[in-house]
């Protein structure tokens, strides 16, 4: 009888289920959006993109269909000169950077001195 007992409790076990391990949870990479970086040439952008990114001029002029927006702080003083392109969308054609006391001075420098809104 004990034979019996002890057969059907093993026979029993052996039926049983385990407890199931939960599979790993593979996490899926989190997409990596890209700063917008700050350009470093202004060719070819709109009076909007340069005032979004520089924000309000301390100086526009403007003569017949072209303007002039100039953007400065204490390192460097930057022009940009905008003229019509297709569709009569004014878009900067040239920059001039120099420094307040007129010395040349990058482009690419200016304009990274003009993002710290120094």
């Amino acid at each position: 009888m004990r034979r019996y007992l002890l057969a059907s409790f093993i026979l029993v076990a052996g039926c049983a289920t385990r407890p199931e391990t939960p599979l790993p949870v593979v996490q899926q990479p989190v997409p990596v959006t890209p700063v917008p970086r700050a350009p470093t040439q202004l060719a070819g952008l709109t009076i909007h993109e340069v005032v979004q990114h520089f924000g309000r001029p301390a100086l526009q002029i403007q003569e017949g269909n072209s303007l002039k927006l100039q953007f400065r702080n204490s390192y460097c003083v930057l022009d940009a000169y905008f003229y019509p392109s297709t569709g009569n969308l004014l878009r900067v054609t040239h920059v001039d950077t120099r420094t307040p006391s007129g010395s040349g001075v990058g482009q690419a420098a200016c304009i990274s001195a003009l993002e710290l809104k120094s």
